[in-house]
This record gives structure tokens, sequence and C-alpha cells, in this order.
């Protein structure tokens, strides 16, 4: 794989429209037209991306006039990247061809609270067990990690996890980086599945779609890319993308605002069932049907309800993180003064609420405070929509979509305006691990902030 070329900002701009093209692909004609770059600059970025097995003709095409076009598709088994989801008792993994289509996952018990050591030993085995079980170790491109805040997203350091205080200072990344001979990017939970659900339905979208609003326009639009790199096979390449990612070879910048999201509604648009048996790993086949696509350059929120509670917000269509990257900390709202205490030390916490309200059996009145605080949410920042996920969600999604949008559609009903909508978000109790392996794929495709 040429990491020269990874690293082209417009080669992103090309990879970009061959993955949304899917499977019927899109000639060169068009990739010029929708990028804006020359005949000249497609026609190299393209036959580097063939010489390395990123591309491959899909085809031909009748033309209006003259010979037929012919059509290049994205090849996606040409890389992968592994996804992992650090939840407070559980370690999901899931490894992902360059489209985000799952490919093959594992599932085990975790305790996060056993110390570092016996946590990242279990990452480690987890993830050699998953590449090796479901796809060439060469083509690996890295490991993307997630899981519950605060956490430092550039340095990949965690803070005081909370419930987990003595993760404070702990380089995750580094840690991980070494043992893994990979690149990792760490991230909150939250943050990776809103990344996930930023780009997913952009896969597979209509071919008629030109750039997404927002993509930055293309770089120096004559000039080539450079013809360094690796075969074809499949080599290792360690190219990953975006703030806080360890490893060699950093692939071209991302452009904030493009990318659709993925969403469903209750019930359904919950993306590849068929889970493995704990700890074993299991190729995965996607569940039929598509899920009602999200503008670009939406805003909305990614209310995530599993062990704890967590927010991922996107905004004008690009994740957002915060000046210390500690953005979407939902779960520790105080909307009861005097109410119970939370692992956070505060009394009252949206998160504290909820769970106790679950562990009584009373998931109405969990949907009832998650609406209260998705309510104070969306007062805020005037999202465009609300998404739910999480395995608490998963388990009853009619009743927490429709407690929460019973608070918000009250709210704006009062006040004389629409409801903002909610759904269940795609991706199902996996979502975040999807997410997680986007911290490695979106970046070569020009989407590392979604």
């Amino acid at each position: 794989m040429n990491l020269g070329a990874l690293r082209s900002h417009n080669t992103a701009l090309v990879l970009d429209l061959l993955r949304t093209a899917g499977a019927e692909g899109i000639s060169r004609l068009e990739l010029a037209e929708r990028t804006g770059l020359t005949p000249q600059a497609v026609s190299k970025i393209t036959a580097r991306l063939r010489e390395d097995g990123l591309a491959a003709e899909a085809g031909r095409r009748a033309s209006t006039g003259g010979k037929p076009r012919t059509v290049l598709r994205l090849v996606p088994e040409a890389g992968h990247a592994v996804g992992v989801h650090l939840d407070r008792d559980e370690l999901t993994a899931v490894l992902c061809d360059l489209t985000g289509a799952v490919v093959a996952q594992r599932r085990t018990p975790l305790d996060l609270g056993a110390g570092a050591e016996t946590v990242v030993e279990r990452a480690v085995r987890e993830v050699g067990e998953l590449v090796a079980g479901g796809g060439r170790p060469g083509a690996v491109l890295g490991v993307g990690v997630a899981l519950p805040g605060p956490l430092d997203h550039r340095r990949g350091v965690l803070h005081r996890v909370t419930g987990f205080p003595e993760w404070n200072g702990f380089p995750l990344r580094d840690v991980l980086a070494r043992r893994l001979s990979l690149p990792v990017v760490v991230d909150k939970d939250t943050n990776a599945a809103a990344l996930g659900l930023a780009v997913g339905s952009a896969v597979g979208g209509a071919v008629g779609g030109g750039m997404a609003s927002g993509a930055a326009a293309p770089t120096n639009a004559g000039s080539g890319t450079s013809a360094s790199g690796t075969s074809a096979s499949g080599a290792t390449a360690p190219v990953t993308a975006g703030s806080g990612t360890s490893g060699s070879g950093v692939a071209g910048s991302g452009t904030s605002g493009s990318g659709v999201a993925g969403s469903g509604t209750s019930g359904s648009g919950v993306a590849g069932s068929g889970t493995s048996a704990s700890g074993a790993t299991a190729p995965i086949t996607r569940a039929a049907g598509t899920t009602p696509p999200i503008p670009s350059a939406a805003s909305f929120a990614y209310l995530h309800f599993g062990a704890g509670i967590g927010g991922g917000l996107v905004i004008g269509g690009a994740v957002h993180r915060g000046t210390r990257t500690g953005a979407g900390e939902f779960g520790h709202q105080v909307v009861q003064l005097d109410g119970p205490p939370c692992g956070c030390g505060n009394r009252g916490c949206v998160e504290a609420l909820c769970l106790a309200a679950v562990a009584r059996g009373d998931l109405a009145e969990a949907a009832r405070v998650l609406g209260t605080a998705a309510g104070n949410l969306v007062a805020l920042l005037d999202v465009d929509l609300v998404l739910l996920g999480g395995r608490t969600v998963a388990a009853a999604p009619e009743t927490f979509v429709r407690g929460v949008a019973a608070v918000l559609d009250e709210r704006a009903r009062r006040a004389g305006e629409d409801a903002v909508p909610v759904r269940v978000a795609a991706g199902g109790e996996r979502g975040v691990a999807e997410g997680a392996a986007q911290l490695l794929l979106a970046p070569l495709f020009g989407r590392a902030e979604g």
C-alpha cells in the first residue's frame, strides 16, 4: 500500500468517491467532475490506487458519445481496521474492511476495574485472535480503541474514568501501540460512535451524488501522488490520520462537514446481525435494508446508554470534542440536586438516576429522565436529531424512543416549535466498536471528523 499516495488530500477525495460509489463504480470523468481535479490528475491518482490494489475495474459504462467509459471501484478487502470497545464490563472487537463493513467480531466479558495490566493483556489477546481469524495481518491499518471518558484524545491518555479513578494518567494509546506494533487511536466511546454514524451511511450511497456538503476543495489539482510504498499484496501499512494517532504514516488531512449519518427508526436500522459466542471470532452478514440518511452538514446528538451514559456530538457534520477533547459528558448533568450519589462524585446525575431506575425495572422512568437530559441538550445546542444507542436501549428500543420523544415533544409544543426527532442509532450493540474502527478508516477518505 502506497503511503505517499494515501497522504494526499486529493487521493482522499478520489478514494471517498470510489467508496460511496459502491460496487457499481464510477468513471474517471465523473471523478474529475466531482472533485474539481483535472482528468490528468485523476488518471495519475487512480493508476497508483490500482497499482496498490486499492482500486480495480468494475466494467464499462455507456457514454453519450465515443467509446464506453471504464468504471472503477474501491477494493474493500485491500485493507482492514480493528475497532475495540472497552466497556465497563465487556470488550467488543470488530474487524472492518475499507468500506467499514464488519467482517469478523469478538465479544468477551471484561472488568475495566481489574487493573491496567489485565485489561491491556485482554485487549492485545482479543485483537490478535480477531486479526488471525478474520483477515490478513498484513492488511491491518491500525486499531481504534473506544472507552468511557474523560480522556485526552490527542495524547491517548486516560483521565479519571468515571467509576475507575485508577486509570488516571494511563497512556493507553502508547502502551497498546507498543504491544500490538500497530498505530492506535484512543477516543471516548460516544465520540467513536458518533463518528461512525457521521460517515456510515455514506458507504453504498447513491452514485449520482457529488462531493458531500462541507468537503474541502482539492489542493494542487494538477499534482500527482508519490510513488513510494509497498506492493498490492496487502503488506503491513501503518497508515492512520487525525489527532491522537500513535504510529507512523499520517494519511490525508480530514475535511470536516462531510459525511452522511446513518440512523434508524425505533426497532429498525441496526446494521448487522449475528453476534458471536463469547470470545469467538465470527464472520458478519449485514442486515438488509437502509436507514434514513442525515444531511451531511447536520448536527445531532448520539446518546449512549449501556453500563453507563454518555453523549457524542456532531455539530455541522463534524464530531465536536471540545478544546480539551472532553465534550460529551452527558451522563453527568445534575438534574436532581438532592439525588442519589454518582460515581463521578456529584449527586443526582442523569446516569445515577437512570441506572437506579433500570435496576428497579422501571424503564419508562429511565427513558423519562434520559428525555429530560436530552431536552436540556436540544435547548442548548439546537441539534437536528437525537440518536439513541447502547445495549440498555437495544434491550427496549421502543420504550426509550417513546419516552425520550415524549419529553422533547412536550417541550416543543410549549415553545410552538417542531419537535426534534428521536431514533435508534444504526449499529446496534457493536456501534461503538464500529465507530472505533472509523478512527482509522475515516481519515483515509478525508473524513477525519465525520
